[in-house]
């Protein structure tokens, strides 16, 4: 059985000054993540503002635990980045 994982992640990005410096950010913390967890990544909301962002993460796996187990991992990496505050998470399992 395959079982996906999509998790939302409302994003504060503290002292972005441009789209340019918010980009920078994202770039880096997107490329982390996908690396680390073998995940899809992309932002997905409020592209055009300077401090806020929407990401959109996607897991697939055969067990509903893994994909509980890696969404759970994401947040906490994003919750010990020091640039960005999660304000709120949406969670969907498939």
């Amino acid at each position: 059985m395959t079982i996906v994982g999509l998790r939302t992640f409302d994003v504060h990005i503290n002292g972005s000054q441009s789209l340019k410096e918010k980009r920078f950010v994202l770039r880096s913390v997107k490329d982390r993540i996908s690396n680390r967890f073998n995940v899809s990544i992309a932002e997905t909301g409020h592209l055009e503002k300077w401090q806020r962002t929407e990401l959109a993460v996607a897991v697939v796996s055969g067990q509903r635990r893994n994909v509980e187990k890696t969404l759970d991992a994401i947040l906490d990496l994003l919750d010990g980045e020091p640039e960005l505050r999660v304000i709120d998470t949406n969670t969907e399992i498939y």
